[in-house]
């Protein structure tokens, strides 16, 4: 099980172990969500919370959390990042409006596992956003500047000292912390919102991959061997939704690829890494990282493969082909850690938008299915404030959800196909050329700034977008 999905989930897997049947008849529903991930869960306990009798089914291809929501570097953090890209999506007033709305989905992560009992390994201990090299010196300064128009003193700087002392690594030179973030063990946290939405009612059917979508007034999700007639349909299927051509240009399917080391909590208190803060620094290959509580190491790194034409298939399956360039990573910013063991590798996907941020709407125009799709790697959080989007679009309500920014808005999208599968490694390998010439402080080429200029948003915009 290891191999399938990674440490992650094969932890998860020993705190709950049980599947739910496969749907294997023709039923109705109110509400018919695709995907049991972390959206979908979400989604299913906000729409029973608010009217216990609606009849909410969940159909999931494989086990809840198997996919994004079970792989991820459990890194929880809020919107404030993202302000500048919100800004250029629905401008200032409204990104500054969902930068607040969306500040207490930390703590909602946190209070929902309080109160039912999920050991979820929540840690809000904040997220240190560091520079690892000269040329990232500051990255984070116009961001600052633009939060100071609105009184937002959210994030504290870090001297590099400080810096050091806290993330362990001497290549980090300064940061900004911003208290409210937290980590979890991911999967953990999509087995215990599994297991909430069928105590309330839920109905979960996994193992159970749509085969098709007829998008008839009343849709029907066609399974394998049943059917879920809803009068609503969601379609929070994170990558898999590029199935659907309305969809497959709103985003690129890339991996990000993880590794996890041996426990060795001693190591970790000698060097100072003991904190439980989510840590980052400020390339566009992003390396992120943190510890667990039993004193492992988890480091990721978007560097494996895209999906040709939207397609996800098994190629995120197994361990991470990248392993020995993610691991070259660890070892570059904590060399002091070089000789402790790598017990476990995976991947997973990643539905990456051009602007880092999700979208919301109709299916194709169609009133009965509300999609959402383009979290971009970032989805932990997120997907605690889009369900509520979701719920509301749903519910067709028209409050302040329904109306956010970010539903039915025109987005950049991707190219059509070969050229986003063939531009896209092209712009990959240029983004990693040059943050390594940046490492060494080195000139980058005029080519590759071009090509790496074309390269979308990444985790948290920076001087250099």
């Amino acid at each position: 099980m290891e191999r399938y999905r990674g440490y992650w989930y094969a932890e998860a897997l020993d705190y709950d172990s049980h599947v739910a049947p496969a749907l294997t008849t023709n039923i109705e529903a109110d509400v018919c969500i695709i995907g049991g991930g972390y959206l979908g869960l979400w989604t299913a306990i906000r729409l029973k919370r608010e009217n216990a009798d609606l009849k909410v089914v969940v159909v999931e291809r494989d086990l809840c959390g198997g996919g994004a929501s079970g792989r991820n570097g459990g890194v929880v953090t809020n919107w404030w990042a993202k302000f500048l890209s919100l800004v250029k999506v629905c401008g200032r007033d409204e990104a500054f409006r969902i930068c607040k709305a969306a500040e207490s989905a930390i703590d909602e992560i946190g209070e929902f596992c309080e109160q039912n009992g999920i050991d979820a390994q929540f840690r809000k201990e904040g997220w240190i956003w560091s520079a690892s090299s000269e040329k990232q010196r500051g990255s984070w300064d116009i961001l600052i500047e633009s939060l100071k128009e609105y009184n937002i003193d959210h994030y504290v700087p870090l001297g590099s000292n400080e810096t050091q002392a806290r993330t362990g690594s001497p290549r980090n030179l300064e940061a900004i912390f911003d208290p409210n973030a937290a980590t979890v063990q991911p999967a953990m946290l999509a087995r215990g919102l599994r297991r909430h939405a069928l105590d309330i009612g839920v109905e979960i059917y996994e193992k159970t991959p749509m085969t098709s979508l007829e998008r008839s007034k009343t849709p029907i999700v066609h399974v394998e061997q049943g059917s879920v007639r809803a009068q609503k349909v969601v379609v929070a299927m994170n990558a898999w939704g590029a199935i659907f051509p309305e969809l497959r240009r709103n985003i690129a399917v890339v991996s990000s690829d993880m590794i996890a080391t041996a426990k060795v909590p001693e190591r970790l208190k000698k060097i100072g890494f003991t904190g439980g803060e989510a840590m980052t620094d400020s390339r566009v290959v992003l390396n992120y990282y943190r510890n667990t509580p039993e004193g492992r190491v988890i480091f990721g790194k978007p560097l494996g493969k895209f999906g040709l034409a939207g397609r996800v298939g098994d190629i995120y399956e197994g361990p991470t082909p990248a392993v020995n360039e993610i691991t070259k990573a660890f070892h570059e910013i904590y060399p002091n850690l070089a000789d402790v063991p790598i017990i476990s590798s995976w991947t997973g996907p990643i539905d990456r938008s051009m602007s880092g941020l999700p979208t919301f709407g109709h299916l194709g125009g169609h009133e009965n299915i509300v999609y959402a799709i383009g979290f971009s790697g970032n989805g932990v959080g997120t997907t605690v404030f889009a369900s509520r989007i979701v719920n509301s679009l749903v519910l067709e309500k028209n409050d302040e959800w329904s109306r956010c920014g970010l539903v039915d808005t025109k987005i950049k999208r991707f190219p059509i196909e070969p050229f986003r599968y063939v531009g896209g490694h092209m712009v990959r390998d240029a983004l990693v050329r040059k943050e390594a010439f940046e490492d060494r402080d080195q000139t980058v080429g005029w080519l590759t700034r071009r090509l790496a200029a074309l390269a979308p948003a990444g985790f948290a915009p920076t001087k250099k977008n």
